[in-house]
């Protein structure tokens, strides 16, 4: 007997033939779509790309020429670099005096800042006790709370407590201005730990302290530096509250340094130290995540992947 092939399914609308699409033409319409999309979104993040990218390399080529060549020229190279320019932002305009002090005030408020909410948010997260959750609402709810409405009382706490216009002062704002954050990030983060470890660890009669420090701890690493990047540059370029709580001019961080010399630049026309400044500033937060951002999307994404 012979046998034929049986015909693709055929559906009948309004009396005419309909025949179905298979399996391959599915799929070819389906990969069309994708490259369309595919290229609408590399589109959108090159552009955005450039929009990042291009001011961040104008303000580099600026850095390195003349006061004339700034305005003569302002999208060219420069004829020759000028390291003077560097120089002597960093000598007569204070920017080392800046930099010292926005690295003694950022360096101890992020170690207190991670410390302190790491070991807030494992006991959220691993202990069940009353008022776990109402605590963790109040971090929580620290988070949508304007700084703006918390300058007064901050201003007249640190002035009672003689911390006013202190670098002390300053780190212990920085660390309450970040804990909200950090322990909502870090809770979510050590949910997703295995429990399994702590648990054996404390069958062979680790204590609470040990066990945080020598095991979870260093398991909650990628989720330690994505916190602690974001800590990082929030407290970098933190300008509001430096500004009111700490007004003596030997004590100035960056952002302030910045406001200043842009400020007395302005009338000196000194604007080639102005972009040596700004570099000055940019430089340490690029280099902090070109050095970590493999962490950082470790960090982010731990949670999802468990």
């Amino acid at each position: 007997m012979k046998t034929t092939d049986t015909p693709p399914p055929v559906d009948r609308v309004e009396g005419r033939p309909r025949v179905t699409k298979t399996p391959a033409a599915q799929k070819k319409a389906k990969s069309s779509e994708g490259g369309v999309l595919n290229v609408f979104s590399h589109g959108v993040l090159i552009l955005w790309a450039i929009m990042v990218v291009l001011p961040l390399l104008w303000a580099v080529m600026t850095s390195f020429k003349d006061d004339d060549s700034i305005f003569s020229s302002p999208w060219s190279l420069p004829d020759k670099l000028h390291f003077e320019n560097w120089s002597r932002a960093w000598s007569q305009a204070h920017m080392s005096d800046y930099f010292g002090n926005t690295l003694i005030v950022v360096g101890f408020s992020l170690v207190g800042t991670l410390v302190l909410g790491s070991m807030a948010a494992y006991v959220l997260a691993r202990f069940e006790f009353p008022g776990n959750r109402f605590i963790y609402f109040l971090f929580v709810g620290g988070m949508s709370f304007p700084v703006m409405l918390a300058l007064v009382p901050l201003f007249y706490v640190l002035n009672n407590m003689q911390l006013l216009n202190t670098l002390p002062g300053l780190i212990l704002v920085y660390i309450a201005y970040s804990l909200p954050f950090t322990v909502f990030f870090l809770t979510s983060f050590f949910r997703t730990l295995p429990t399994s470890i702590a648990e054996a660890a404390f069958v062979d009669g680790a204590s609470h302290t040990r066990t945080f420090f020598q095991i979870m701890l260093p398991m909650a690493k990628p989720g330690l530096i994505s916190v602690g990047i974001f800590n990082f540059l929030g407290q970098w370029n933190q300008y509001m509250l430096p500004t009111v709580l700490n007004t003596d001019p030997d004590k100035k961080v960056l952002s302030q340094g910045l406001v200043e010399l842009a400020t007395s630049q302005g009338y000196k026309g000194d604007w080639s130290g102005l972009f040596a400044g700004l570099v000055m500033a940019m430089l340490p937060v690029l280099a902090a995540y070109i050095i970590f951002q493999r962490q950082v999307v470790q960090g982010l994404t731990a949670g999802a992947l468990k």
